[in-house]
């Protein structure tokens, strides 16, 4: 891997939320999902009621996840692309995932799991001051 996939792999395993974006029917979407980091690549586990996942496997998506309202001085956003597909994750991935939503959208949560090898790796960072200037001080 790259620097800037090894660094996007490194930032991802931070947050445990992102965005997974494709398209269904040429109507583009973005889902909420679940990730984790393994070897590299990345396991996603969303809800299979809204049928996103038979939209992406096999397709090219894209996924990002970022820090953004996390109030830290260095904010990141990381987006790759890559192809999909749906995967039964091992035991020991399944306990990184966690526990799960009981219910998505009123619906009991069905998870179903994607997973993405990253082709084209993005990583963009905006530092801010630790302090601010004061506006209006007497």
């Amino acid at each position: 891997m790259s620097t800037e996939e090894t660094r996007a792999v490194e930032l991802l395993g931070r947050v445990p939320y992102g965005r997974l974006a494709t398209s269904m029917r040429a109507m583009p979407f973005v889902a909420p999902a679940r990730h984790i980091v393994v070897d590299g690549s990345v396991v996603l586990r969303i809800h299979r009621g809204f049928g996103y996942h038979s939209a992406s496997s096999g397709s090219v998506v894209a996924y990002g996840a970022d820090n953004l309202n996390s109030g830290a001085a260095v904010r990141w956003s990381v987006q790759f692309s890559g192809t999909a597909e749906v995967v039964q994750p091992s035991e020991d991935e399944l306990r990184l995932f966690g526990e799960q939503p009981h219910h998505m959208n009123g619906e009991a949560f069905d998870p179903v799991y994607l997973r993405i090898e990253p082709r084209f790796v993005t990583v963009h960072t905006m530092d801010y001051l630790e302090e601010r200037p004061t506006r209006h001080a007497a």
